[in-house]
């Protein structure tokens, strides 16, 4: 049962993600949007990762027996939602014009931390382990990187009066919200895993309103 909800799941995730960023890719006529499209497909690359090898897993001989590619994807992962984030930021930039400097460095200091700190052999990403202390380590400065963002697309949305984007903030907050209990608490008590789903969730709503926005532009 587990393997048919979770795998229909990702179907449903990647046909949906992938739609919509080539359709933004292709159809937009204002740049932000087709790198918004870019941003969505980013996403789903980067998910693509972990969640095929999960998938297959699930569907065959089983999580123990895929270690290796498990740990390795969720590395991988780690690293391109670091990337959506700092696409986000410049998706941000261009629609309400905005440029600082200082800001702009700080994405990107947190960011490159974020990186870095993914790339410590002490995360053991393929040995079947995830020692807490390093998983909270890196998502320090994700969590500070998802803050400024969620700061950005709350003032300047209201600033200029975006409807098509004035919910991004709380997309972001709603991912962040369950995606921290999975980093603290997963190991111990695996079932929590499962707020991963309403996090995805929250991602799906994050490039549908990308979507609806490029559409309302092109007309």
């Amino acid at each position: 049962m587990q393997a048919f909800m979770e795998t229909s799941f990702d179907i449903y995730y990647f046909a949906t993600v992938f739609t919509l960023g080539f359709s933004m890719i292709a159809k937009a006529k204002d740049p932000q949007f087709k790198l918004y499209g870019f941003m969505a497909i980013i996403l789903g690359a980067g998910d693509a990762f972990h969640l095929v090898p999960r998938a297959l897993a699930l569907c065959t001989t089983g999580l123990d027996n895929w270690t290796f590619a498990l740990g390795f994807g969720k590395l991988i992962t780690s690293i391109t939602m670091t990337i959506f984030y700092v696409v986000l930021y410049y998706v941000l930039k261009k629609r309400y014009s905005f440029n600082s400097k200082s800001t702009t460095i700080l994405i990107y200091a947190l960011a490159i931390i974020r990186i870095a700190l993914c790339l410590f052999p002490q995360n053991m990403w393929t040995s079947g382990q995830d020692p807490l202390d390093w998983a909270i380590y890196r998502n320090i400065p994700f969590a500070l990187l998802g803050l400024v963002i969620i700061f950005l697309s709350y003032k300047l949305s209201r600033q200029n009066h975006d409807i098509d984007f004035k919910n991004l903030y709380l997309a972001i907050i709603i991912s962040f919200g369950f995606y921290a209990p999975v980093v603290l608490f997963s190991s111990t008590y695996p079932l929590v895993g499962a707020l991963m789903i309403p996090k995805t969730i929250a991602y799906i709503w994050i490039v549908y309103m990308g979507y609806n926005a490029m559409k309302k532009n092109n007309n």
